[in-house]
């Protein structure tokens, strides 16, 4: 970990001296780059606001990717491959426990914050304690429950492993081969830009269509002159009229981020096959038809050497799809219109749940759309119908599950059935993260769009995605049902979109604030 002394800057990274160029550098890159330290990961590129590159730094959390190296010269890096195996071991083996740990990306970081956080003497059995320490971070898939449960638990259950059911119903639920391990609950789940080779050529989209190719990633994205997103002042609104008619119910919805915190990377040999941009997360079914995979194949072929291909937090906002909005209507028999952004397999996706209502696409300009993302069309059909009953109705996916959800005293109660469980602790993770996005997703996410369609809230914390502390207790019982194994999340993330905004007074417009 060692290069030439001559003007340069000494770290101690985990008890071991790097010496590396003075530069203006971020702490981030210097640790990935130089370092070899894939714990430390890159989530908002850098916007020092995900969270997922929390290092410590003299013992206090710091994050890395908003770091200048020059600031931290002679200071010592601690990353989660730097603690004591004992202590890697705790957190491994609490987070696996209570399923604080799904495709593992956002856990190094907030291992390193509470870790830290614990060491200066918080009480990480105390959840208003842990929840306003992980207000700087977000992670998308667990909904934070489990990872305040794993807190909780640190270092008070012996060691186990996960069941042989595990992986299965990960895949299950993230519709993608996932696994389920103590490594991955420490950030090593494969993720694609930690595989890349480090004498990889770096690739980052250039504003025209095409690829800047560089020999880092620093001089790729100088080469574009990469500026940091921002936030715009304008607030979401829905962008679609409801259909004219006599409704007993009407909806409208906004554009909406999937928010995945992993951005889409692979990477390829000449000649090869380029690495899955999916790696151990789906990312909401956002990434299926990702740009990075073909764009790594055909540049490692045309330089004639490894090429690894990366959006930055802000390209993801700008290519990547979008929930497609809508605007309904629906009269007591539950017959009436959906009006959507034209996309691909929306309709039939709305029709699967409400054969009733008439589906009309409309074009709109803004950014992509897909109905590849969580029951989109499908969920919103089904809340719809579901708000004209008088209490918590059964949803029925077409898969099979079925989930109820209500709210009681303020606590979001779950029952979900979607065939063998296979796994509890992890079908309990992945429907606590499903009733976390449903409740976010009804109450404050969306994205300001204008009137030329380009988007303007570039940011991660810009999404409204309710943090940690905002978010409800949850509450799940699993039913183990007779049959296969099936996809339960999707179901309950219909149910608890639709307990919550029967909760808020079905108000028409999403976010209901």
């Amino acid at each position: 970990m060692t290069s030439d002394t001559a003007a340069a800057i000494e770290l101690v990274v985990n008890d071991t001296p790097l010496f590396v160029p003075d530069s203006d550098r971020s702490l981030l890159d210097v640790l990935r780059a130089e370092g070899g330290l894939t714990s430390v990961k890159d989530g908002c590129s850098p916007q020092g606001q995900c969270g997922c590159c929390t290092v410590l730094v003299d013992g206090a959390p710091r994050v890395a990717c908003v770091t200048p190296v020059r600031r931290v010269g002679g200071r010592h890096i601690t990353t989660v491959e730097g603690f004591d195996e004992a202590i890697r071991d705790e957190w491994a083996d609490a987070l696996l426990a209570t399923g604080g740990s799904q495709c593992g990306f956002c856990t190094p970081g907030i291992v390193c914050r509470l870790e830290g956080a614990r060491r200066k003497g918080a009480d990480l059995g105390d959840p208003t304690a842990v929840g306003k320490a992980l207000q700087a971070h977000l992670c998308r898939c667990t909904g934070w429950q489990t990872i305040v449960e794993a807190s909780a638990v640190l270092g008070q259950r012996p060691p186990s492993s996960p069941s042989p059911g595990a992986d299965e119903r990960a895949g299950i639920e993230g519709r993608t081969p996932q696994q389920v391990s103590a490594a991955v609950a420490l950030g090593a789940g494969g993720f694609a830009d930690d595989e890349a080779p480090a004498d990889a050529l770096v690739a980052v989209p250039d504003g025209e269509g095409g690829w800047a190719v560089a020999e880092s990633l620093a001089e790729a994205r100088a080469a574009i002159g990469k500026v940091q997103g921002r936030r715009t002042t304008a607030t979401p609104t829905p962008p679609l009229t409801v259909p004219e008619g006599q409704w007993e119910r009407t909806l409208r919805t906004s554009w909406v981020e999937p928010g995945y915190l992993e951005t889409d990377a692979s990477w390829c040999e000449p000649g090869g096959e380029p690495a899955s941009a999916l790696a151990n997360g789906g990312a909401f079914g956002a990434k299926l038809n990702s740009p990075v995979t073909d764009a790594a194949r055909r540049l490692a072929d045309e330089h004639g050497r490894p090429v690894r291909v990366l959006l930055s937090r802000e390209d993801t906002v700008q290519l990547g799809p979008k929930r497609p909005p809508v605007a309904a209507g629906v009269d007591a028999d539950g017959r009436g219109v959906m009006r959507v952004v034209r996309t691909p397999g929306i309709a039939a996706a709305i029709s699967s749940a409400a054969p009733g209502l008439t589906v009309e696409e409309v074009d709109l300009v803004g950014p992509p759309t897909s109905s590849d993302l969580r029951a989109a069309g499908w969920a919103e059909a089904t809340v719809l119908l579901a708000s004209l009953q008088g209490s918590p109705d059964e949803v029925a996916h077409p898969e099979g599950a079925r989930a109820t959800a209500s709210i009681v005293d303020g606590t979001i109660v779950i029952d979900v059935a979607c065939g063998e469980p296979l796994d509890e602790t992890v079908l309990r993770s992945y429907c606590v993260g499903a009733a976390h996005m449903a409740y976010s997703w009804v109450t404050s996410e969306g994205l300001a769009v204008g009137a030329d369609g380009v988007v303007g809230d570039l940011t991660v914390r810009s999404f409204g995605i309710v943090r940690a502390i905002d978010t409800p207790p949850i509450d799940v019982r699993i039913t183990d049902a007779d049959g296969p194994a099936v996809n339960g999340s999707d179901a309950v993330f219909a149910a608890v979109a639709g307990a919550v905004w029967r909760d808020r007074g079905c108000p028409p417009d999403w976010p209901t604030g």
